[in-house]
């Protein structure tokens, strides 16, 4: 499989966004107002559209959400104990670490739909639904709490109004109750989250500031290792302990290997960060996805 082929167009989007911000008259005061539009309307339509519309069998696929979930768990616990390392983590700026410890353990949804249904059709395609349903509170919850802490923000506070994770759990509590998008209302609903994904990737490219990242090196190394190496061996791990069975496996590994999320940067930025350190790691990490897909897909599952 071509996983270069697939990742291309999230990183096309992120270097457009780059391009335009720095080489014409759509200046950055113009993409502080499109992060606010994705952050506060587009991408939780997204959500909750994606939630809304898989059918959720949680007692078929308990192994899987249990080792997704427990992935997940372990990724942010790594991620939270870089800066406790003893050599590292006196390199590791608070605030930088705050804001950019969820790239380790987020992943990128569109990427994960897209792959799935490649590689295991409707089957792994709803495996994949059922994975971002439920781990999606978990890792926002997670890329939060450290933020609203460093921040010395009120964490309920910060949880409750936290737009991603308003809709993300509207979007569970409406597809376990049954609800359905209106066949009428579907095409507009299905339009406003595809611009979602394009603007948010363009307006994390026009916050692009590679500098940042190379005066956070220790950071950026721990990080992306977390996301691209460590991930994908843990999910290998657990595959194992709960037992799952080969199309299972291929999923979870699958999912393990992402690229970070592209809403990354923007959720720090409205949070009151510099989000260009994150803007540049959402770009490695589109990049590393190449290779961590390949690694989880082609090696690990052999095993």
């Amino acid at each position: 499989m071509n996983y270069l082929q697939l990742l291309l167009p999230d990183f096309s989007l992120i270097l457009c966004g780059y391009l335009v911000c720095h080489h014409t008259a759509l200046k950055r005061n113009v993409w502080e107002q499109v992060e606010s539009l994705v952050y506060y309307f587009l991408f939780p339509v997204l959500l909750f559209h994606s939630i809304v519309r898989s059918s959720l069998d949680l007692e078929a696929t308990f192994s899987l959400i249990s080792a997704g979930l427990l992935m997940s768990l372990l990724g942010m616990v790594l991620a939270y104990a870089l800066p406790k390392l003893p050599v590292l983590g006196r390199q590791i700026d608070a605030g930088l670490h705050a804001a950019s410890a969820q790239v380790a353990f987020r992943f990128n949804s569109f990427v994960g739909l897209a792959l799935a249904e490649r590689l295991a059709g409707p089957q792994g395609l709803l495996m994949t639904a059922i994975l971002i349903g439920t781990c999606v509170p978990l890792v926002n919850l997670g890329a939060v709490w450290p933020m609203a802490r460093y921040g010395q923000r009120n964490l309920a506070k910060e949880l409750l109004r936290n737009p991603l994770i308003i809709a993300t759990f509207f979007g569970l509590a409406a597809n376990l109750a049954g609800f359905k998008v209106p066949g009428w209302l579907e095409p507009t609903v299905s339009r406003i989250g595809a611009s979602s994904v394009a603007l948010g990737l363009m307006a994390a490219g026009a916050g692009l500031r590679f500098g940042m990242l190379l005066q956070a090196k220790a950071l950026s190394i721990g990080l992306l290792t977390i996301r691209h190496l460590l991930m994908p061996l843990l999910a290998a791990g657990l595959a194992l302990v709960f037992g799952l069975d080969p199309v299972q496996t291929t999923i979870l590994l699958s999912f393990s290997a992402l690229p970070t999320a592209s809403s990354s940067y923007v959720l720090a930025t409205r949070m009151g960060y510099d989000g260009s350190f994150v803007a540049g790691l959402v770009t490695l990490s589109t990049l590393l996805g190449v290779l961590s897909l390949a690694f989880a897909l082609e090696f690990l599952r052999v095993f």
